[in-house]
C-alpha cells in the first residue's frame, strides 16, 4: 500500500520543531498529518473519526505551548493519535494497539508528552487542575492544557473539576472539541446548550474581561463579526454562559479545523490569562475522510480498511456475538415482559441496547457518559417494579461502584446489570479489561452474580435476570463471537445458585465459572490424551455458588481447579474460603485457583492477552497435573 507523500511533516520529530514553522506551513502540516493517521489507521485499525477532528487542533495546540514543559491532558484519549505522530513516535504508529506496539490511548509510561493516563472519560479537567496546583506550589511543570469533547463533559466528575478550578481561579486552559458526537449521538441538556451557543450562526462570539483582546488578534473581517456576535450573545445570556458562571473566562465557539482562528486565539489566551479560561472549538468528527464523515458512527472504532473505499476489513465469523446475542434476547423478553426497559452509559451498539432502542425506544434510555447516574437511574425504576437493564462495560461499571453499593445493593433493588467485555478484550488493552467486576460485585450482600459459558447460556442468564426480583442480579459475557452452539428459541430461567456437570471424569475436577469453559473442556481432552480423566462442571454462579457441586466433585476427584476470566479475589476465592470455614482443608484437599494474574496484562490479542496471564488450555492442563501430583510412573507419565 502506497503512503501519503507528507514533505513537511517528514521534517517534524518533536513539538519543538512547530516552533519554526510559519502559520501556512502549519496548515500545511496538518493535512499532511491527517493524511498519515488514516493511512497508518487503515493498517492497524483503531480509534479513526476522533483522531481526524483534532488534527488541526493538535498541531496548533503543540505549536503554541511547550510541551512536555506544559503539561497537554487529552480526555478519554482515544483521540490522541496525531499528538502520538507529533511526539516523537511517528516511527512507530503502525504498530498502534498492536503486542509490543504503542498504546491506543496516552500512557504515562510510553512518553514524557503523556504526562497522564486516560481511557476513560471526563478526567482531564481533574487532573489538569492537579499539574496547575503543583506549578502554583513551587512544582517545576508550566501550564496545563485539557482537551475534552462534548460528550464526555457531560460526565459529572468533569462538572466538579469545572466548579471546583472556577474556585480555585488558577490559570487553566480547557478546550472543549465539540463535534457534538461523542461515540453516539450526544445526549442530554448540555448538548442542547452547546449546540445553542452558535445556533443563530454567530461566527465567533468572545465574551468577558479577554474578550477585546481575543477580538484585536483576528483578522478585520473576523473580528468585526466577532463583535457583532458578542454583543448578540449577551443580549441573549445577560449572565454569561454556564461555564462564566462557574468562574471560566469563555471563548469561542471557534472552528476547530481553521488554523486562521485556532492560532490567534490558542496564543492570546496563553499570553493573557490570569485565571481559567475555556476555549470552545467545534469539530468534525472524521473531517478530511469522507467515508468517516458520512458513516453514522463517523468511524469511530474500525478495523483494518482500505483506504480508497473505506471497506473495513472485518473476519467473517460463523458464530454471532455475544453482544448481539444479549441485545435480540432482551428485545424478544420486552416484547413478552412490558416493565423490560434498557438503561446505557453512551454506549448503545457497544452493548447491543441498539437492538432495544429499534424496537422500544420508549423503554430505552441512553443517558450519556454518566455510568453513576445510569445505575442509580435504573435503581429508581427498579424501586417502581419496572425491570430495569443496566447494561454497562465491565470496566467501565467501575465508575459507579458507590452507585452499586449505596443505591441498588443496600437497598436490595433488582436492578439487571448486563456486564459486556468482561476478561481481557485486546487492542484496547488494560484500561479496557474486565478484570475486577466478579470481586467488587461477589462481596456485596444482596447480589445475584453470573457469568456465561457461551451464547445459549447468555439467553437463559437474560431470561434469569428477568425473572429476579429478589435483589440485584448481575450476568458477564465476553467481547467477540460466540463458540458457535445451537441457541434456543427462547432462553429458560436458571435455578439459582446451581451449576451443571458438562463433562464426566473420574480422576480430576475442573470448575470453570464463565467462558473459559472452551478452554477447561479443550484441557480435559488434553489430559485425556494423557490418561486423566477430568470432569469439566460450569459453575454458573459465583454467587450464591453451587456448594453441593463442589462438595461432589471434591468428593469424587482426586483434585479440583477452578478457572475464571478475572482477578484473584473472585470466585476461586469464595470457593476456598467457604471451603476452609467447612474444615475442608483439614482433610488435605487438593485445589488450586486459577485466575488473572495480579498485574495489569498489556494489549495484544486476546489469546496473546490469555497466554501472557498463564491461562491458556495447556495452562489449565499443567496446573491440574501439579495440583494432582502426577509423578514417574503413575499413569506412565512425567510431571
Amino acid at each position: 500500500m502506497s503512503r501519503p507523500t507528507t514533505p513537511t511533516l517528514d521534517h517534524v520529530v518533536c513539538p519543538a520543531d512547530l516552533k519554526a514553522l510559519s502559520d501556512s506551513e502549519l496548515t500545511q502540516l496538518a493535512g499532511e498529518l491527517r493524511e498519515e493517521v488514516i493511512s497508518a489507521v487503515s493498517e492497524t485499525g483503531g480509534h479513526l473519526g476522533s483522531s481526524l477532528g483534532v488534527v488541526e487542533l493538535s498541531v496548533a495546540l503543540h505549536a503554541v505551548f511547550k510541551t512536555p514543559h506544559d503539561k497537554l491532558v487529552w480526555d478519554v484519549g482515544h483521540q490522541c493519535y496525531p499528538h502520538k505522530i507529533l511526539t516523537e513516535r511517528r516511527d512507530r504508529i503502525r504498530t498502534l494497539r498492536q503486542k509490543g506496539g504503542l498504546s491506543g490511548f496516552t500512557k504515562r509510561s510510553e512518553s514524557e508528552y503523556d504526562p497522564f493516563g486516560a481511557a476513560h472519560s471526563s478526567t482531564s479537567i481533574s487532573a489538569a487542575l492537579g499539574f496547575a496546583t503543583a506549578r502554583d506550589l513551587g512544582m517545576n511543570t508550566g501550564d496545563a492544557i485539557a482537551v475534552i469533547g462534548d460528550g464526555s463533559i457531560s460526565a459529572g466528575m468533569a462538572y466538579e473539576a469545572l466548579n471546583n478550578a472556577g474556585s480555585e481561579g488558577r490559570r487553566l486552559f480547557v478546550i472543549l472539541n465539540d463535534n457534538e458526537m461523542s461515540i453516539a449521538p450526544p445526549v442530554g441538556a448540555m448538548s442542547t446548550y452547546l449546540s445553542g451557543l452558535y445556533a443563530d450562526g454567530s461566527p465567533f462570539p468572545l465574551l468577558k474581561d479577554l474578550a477585546e483582546g481575543f477580538e484585536a488578534s483576528l483578522p478585520g473581517p473576523l473580528r468585526d463579526g466577532a463583535r457583532r456576535a458578542r454583543s448578540l450573545v449577551t443580549a441573549q445570556h445577560p449572565q454569561g454562559t454556564l461555564f462564566e458562571q462557574l468562574g471560566f473566562s469563555y471563548i469561542g465557539p471557534i472552528d476547530g479545523h481553521d488554523m486562521s482562528q485556532l492560532l490567534p486565539v490558542l496564543r492570546s489566551a496563553k499570553a493573557r490569562a490570569t485565571g481559567p479560561v475555556l476555549i470552545h472549538c467545534c469539530t468534525v468528527k472524521g473531517k478530511g475522510y469522507g467515508p468517516a464523515e458520512t458513516s453514522a458512527d463517523k468511524y469511530h472504532g474500525v478495523a483494518k480498511f482500505d483506504v480508497v473505499s473505506g471497506a473495513q476489513k472485518k473476519s467473517k465469523g460463523n458464530a454471532p456475538s455475544y453482544t448481539s446475542v444479549f441485545g435480540k434476547t432482551l428485545v424478544a423478553e420486552a416484547e413478552r415482559d412490558a416493565k423490560v426497559v434498557a438503561v446505557t452509559a453512551a454506549m448503545p451498539s457497544g452493548t447491543g441496547v441498539n437492538f432495544m432502542a429499534d424496537r422500544f425506544p420508549a423503554r430505552t434510555f441512553d443517558v450519556g457518559i454518566a455510568e453513576q447516574h445510569a445505575v442509580t437511574f435504573a435503581a429508581g425504576l427498579a424501586a417502581t417494579g419496572m425491570k430495569p437493564f443496566c447494561a454497562i462495560y465491565s470496566t467501565f461499571l467501575q465508575r459507579a461502584y458507590d452507585q452499586i453499593v449505596h443505591d441498588v445493593a443496600l437497598q436490595n433493588l433488582p436492578v439487571r446489570f448486563a456486564i459486556d467485555r468482561a476478561g481481557l478484550v485486546g487492542a484496547d488493552g488494560a484500561t479496557h479489561a474486565g478484570a475486577f467486576d466478579i470481586s467488587y460485585l461477589t462481596a456485596l450482600p444482596n447480589f445475584t452474580v453470573m457469568a456465561a459459558a457461551d451464547e445459549a447460556e447468555l439467553m437463559h442468564m437474560v431470561a434469569t435476570a428477568v425473572e429476579h426480583d429478589a435483589g440485584p442480579i448481575a450476568f458477564r459475557f465476553p467481547r467477540g463471537e460466540g463458540v458457535g452452539v445451537d441457541l434456543p428459541e427462547y432462553g429458560e430461567p436458571l435455578a439459582i445458585g446451581k451449576g451443571r456437570v458438562v463433562r464426566e471424569g473420574s480422576d480430576l475436577a475442573i470448575l470453570s465459572f464463565g467462558a473459559h469453559l472452551e478452554q477447561s473442556l479443550l484441557a480435559a481432552e488434553k489430559l485425556e490424551a494423557r490418561g486423566i480423566k477430568a470432569t469439566v462442571a460450569d459453575a454458573r454462579f459465583a454467587k450464591p455458588f453451587d456448594k453441593m457441586l463442589v462438595k461432589q466433585l471434591i468428593r469424587h476427584h482426586g483434585a479440583l481447579v477452578t478457572v475464571e476470566q478475572g482477578s484473584r479475589g473472585g470466585f476461586g476465592a469464595h470457593v476456598l474460603e467457604w471451603l476452609a470455614a467447612e474444615g475442608g482443608f483439614d482433610r488435605g484437599l487438593k485445589i488450586r485457583t486459577m485466575t488473572l494474574p495480579d498485574r495489569f496484562i498489556d494489549q495484544a490479542s486476546p489469546a496473546d492477552m490469555y497466554a501472557d496471564a498463564t491461562m491458556t488450555a495447556d495452562d489449565i492442563v499443567s496446573t491440574c497435573l501439579e495440583t494432582f501430583g502426577v509423578v514417574d510412573g503413575r499413569f506412565g507419565l512425567r510431571a
